[in-house]
């Protein structure tokens, strides 16, 4: 009896594997390797960090925005902050320097810049390309633009870097442009209504060091449906008709 179900279970796992795509290709990371740091000679507390003139200006605006005591608060917004400096990633020097600057415990910087998923702890590529894979982006085909965007790139799979250092591809969740699915993140920008043709254009662009222009790729403004602009066609009424001159 144990023979006979272990067989199913073989069989049944063989046959997932051949027909479909897991749900998550993106490159396996061991638990300890997300939560634990180990010395690197790229990520070590012996290199240096700290603001620029510029950053440093940004990061006290934020500061100065709460109480001294609560000053902890602006610990989110600084990391980002050292992250864009440091090429897109958030190495143990960037946290040790925020924790400094806020006067927290290491620790407690450590706990957020391991949590949030927007803080990468390895450095990644000059284009950052979060492709969602999502239900609502599924269905609309965003595993053929994975797929698209992974062999483009000379066959790399989710989660690493193209050689010349200039492209890291990772799978996403929901980044909330449902509507416009397919649809992914590059740097700051969202690039939807995504076909393969149009990634590839994309691609190449940033390849060149050019900016191809964010937003649908589809010819549509926004979200509008193919019938054209069925809301909001009207000058609105109510409190809108007497907002201050900068909202109205």
């Amino acid at each position: 009896m144990f023979a006979a179900r272990r067989a199913v279970a073989q069989a049944a796992r063989a046959q997932t594997a051949s027909s479909s795509r897991l749900f998550s290709t993106s490159t396996c990371r061991k638990s300890d390797a997300i939560f634990n740091h180990r010395d690197t000679p790229y990520n070590n507390p012996k290199i240096p960090f700290e603001f620029d003139a510029e950053s440093a200006k940004r990061a006290q605006e934020i500061i100065s925005r709460y109480p001294p005591q609560y000053k902890k608060a602006a610990v989110i917004p600084l990391l980002d902050i050292g992250q864009r400096q440091n090429k897109g990633w958030t190495s143990i020097s960037v946290m040790n320097y925020v924790a400094k600057l806020l006067e927290m415990p290491p620790m407690r910087v450590y706990e957020v810049a391991t949590f949030y998923t927007m803080f990468n702890r390895e450095p990644i590529g000059d284009n950052f390309v979060q492709v969602c894979t999502t239900t609502p982006c599924m269905l609309r085909g965003s595993t053929e633009i994975l797929d698209t965007i992974c062999s483009h790139l000379g066959g790399i799979k989710p989660g690493e870097t193209t050689k010349d250092g200039k492209f890291t591809v990772i799978e996403v969740e929901c980044q909330g442009a449902c509507s416009n699915a397919p649809m992914v993140v590059i740097g700051d920008d969202f690039y939807e209504d995504l076909t393969p043709d149009s990634t590839k254009k994309i691609l190449d662009a940033f390849s060149k060091g050019q900016k191809p222009k964010p937003g649908p790729q589809s010819g549509r403004f926004t979200s509008e449906n193919s019938a054209g602009l069925t809301a909001l066609a009207s000058k609105p009424y109510g409190p809108g008709e007497h907002c201050s001159p900068e909202f109205s």
